[in-house]
């Protein structure tokens, strides 16, 4: 049987090949997630986006008559609602831009979220 060693040279040559490989294999994912140049996360703040940028949106969900003041309807971002005051709940998401496929709600949260709460309701 025969036996295959390696010399010196050779060992190093492999042991440099492995270094190179290791340097690549942590350097490409960080390559790759650098796409990202939005540093908004503020749901209610503006933000230029392109392909591949994250971006920050949300929902709130509260009866219907709490969006208006004075019978004007306003922006959920409008602080004149005190939509937290009134137990609205909030969801927030940061999808990529181009790849959005499925938002959820977590409903889990203490005392749930039920949609029927908001829903069928006048200002």
């Amino acid at each position: 049987m025969a036996v295959a060693t390696l010399s010196s040279r050779s060992r190093r040559a492999c042991a440099e090949a492995a270094s190179v490989l290791l340097v690549l294999l942590v350097i490409a994912p960080s390559v790759a997630a650098g796409g990202d140049t939005n540093g908004v996360y503020e749901p209610c703040a503006d933000a230029a986006v392109q392909r591949g940028d994250g971006f920050t949106f949300g929902v709130a969900f509260a009866a219907r008559g709490d969006f208006f003041s004075g019978g004007v309807q306003l922006s959920p971002c409008d602080g004149r609602l005190s939509l937290a005051s009134k137990g609205a709940k909030l969801a927030v998401f940061r999808p990529e831009v181009d790849e959005i496929s499925l938002l959820t709600v977590n409903t889990s949260a203490a005392g749930g979220f039920d949609p029927m709460v908001y829903t069928h309701e006048e200002p």
